[in-house]
């Protein structure tokens, strides 16, 4: 039995609010069980230097946890004066994952940059990250699309991400922190809508795991990924 009394196969609560920053061209707060975060998403006319006249748009990424995400304050890493290498990796990650859903030529040259806050932390913050962004990109390019910025939305699919773990020698689909600090093994996949794969990260914590275990967590997670889009489907009204 898992703490959470779920079934193996089972997501946590999932809700998606839009809206939710004013001056955002596109925002949301996305739930999964007690992880919450902020997606937020700024349009610029302007790519970074180094894209400059190549007729392509830049989609980027920044991550963030309040000092309150956790169980124990941590600092504000703009206190410290850099980011984490853990943040870094997340936002990265995060940027990947959307442009490989994007068609940057039909953007033009423009940037648009998601805001990833994490307001309360319970496992599984990247891919709730990764999930809410869409959502907040989709209606930045909606917003974009309604001002005659550009002529259609462009976005190829859907993304979002989910983890899954091992656990008692079975595959276990969106772990929260209980079940993510004692796992066997643990994974987050990003998959499109298509349910083609975007990126995987899986570590064994203990002992390696099995191919046949390995494929049970992607089968899990096709599925959790599958429930997330309709989700953000439901949230921008497609």
């Amino acid at each position: 039995m898992r703490p959470s009394g779920r079934a193996p196969d089972a997501l946590r609560s999932v809700s998606i609010e839009t809206g939710i920053s004013k001056h955002a061209e596109g925002s949301c707060l996305i739930r999964m069980g007690n992880t919450e975060v902020l997606c937020a998403a700024s349009v610029e006319g302007r790519v970074p230097s180094f894209m400059r006249n190549q007729g392509l748009g830049w989609v980027t990424a920044e991550y963030g946890m309040l000092p309150r995400a956790t169980h124990t304050r941590g600092d504000r890493e703009a206190a410290r004066g850099k980011q984490s290498g853990r943040t870094q990796e997340i936002q990265r990650l995060i940027g990947r994952s959307l442009r490989a859903v994007v068609d940057r030529k039909a953007m033009g040259e423009m940037t648009i940059t998601l805001d990833c806050d994490v307001i309360n932390a319970d496992a599984g913050t990247r891919c709730a990250a990764i999930t809410g962004a869409w959502v907040a990109l989709r209606l930045a390019f909606q917003h974009c699309v309604n001002n005659n910025i550009m002529k259609a939305v462009p976005l190829t699919d859907h993304v979002a991400a989910i983890s899954c773990g091992i656990a008692g020698g079975e595959a276990i689909l969106d772990l929260d922190y209980a079940e993510d600090s004692g796992a066997e093994a643990d994974a987050n996949f990003v998959l499109t809508g298509a349910g083609n794969l975007v990126e995987v990260q899986a570590t064994a914590e203990g002992a390696p795991f099995s191919e046949a275990q390995f494929l049970a967590m992607l089968d899990l997670a096709r599925d959790g990924v599958a429930a997330l889009v309709a989700k953000q489907k439901e949230a921008v009204g497609l």
